[in-house]
């Protein structure tokens, strides 16, 4: 007899980061390791592809979100029953709602910031932002991903 999975079920991942770099870099990297955990190995597209996306909207929360002495949140769900993961970070900052740049720099030389919503446009299948639904101050912005291997 095999173990079947309910369709209702939902893997999830939560938790609050320090609004520092370091802080980014571990939730990109505990981010990684569930996709892992999920059924989506290291090394795949789809892994590599959500844990940009995670990274991306981590060091947003820490350069564009950060209000000194608060943390940013993460919420990673996997939903096997419909092949997606979204990821949403929460920063506690709200004056500053995140959109797509409308213009870049001509010279790559010319600025290093400005291109991570882009990467978060052109790998998530949908993306927004909006004011943080937990109450408080600040915004949520997320990210949707097509995962067909999800267990």
């Amino acid at each position: 007899m095999t173990a079947t999975q309910s369709p209702l079920t939902v893997h999830q991942f939560t938790m609050r980061f320090s609004s520092t770099p370091r802080g980014a870099r571990l939730a990109r990297r505990l981010c990684g390791h569930r996709l892992d955990t999920w059924g989506i190995p290291y090394g795949s597209d789809v892994h590599d592809a959500i844990t940009l996306i995670a990274s991306e909207l981590c060091a947003n929360a820490v350069q564009h979100g950060h209000v000194r002495g608060r943390d940013f949140h993460v919420l990673l769900t996997a939903a096997p029953a419909t092949s997606t993961v979204r990821i949403k970070v929460s920063d506690t900052r709200g004056e500053r709602l995140s959109h797509l740049p409308t213009t870049l720099p001509e010279d790559p030389q010319d600025g290093d910031n400005g291109r991570g919503l882009l990467l978060v446009e052109a790998l998530a299948d949908r993306w927004g932002c909006s004011p943080r639904a937990e109450g408080g101050p600040g915004k949520t912005v997320w990210a949707e991903c097509t995962a067909p291997r999800l267990a």
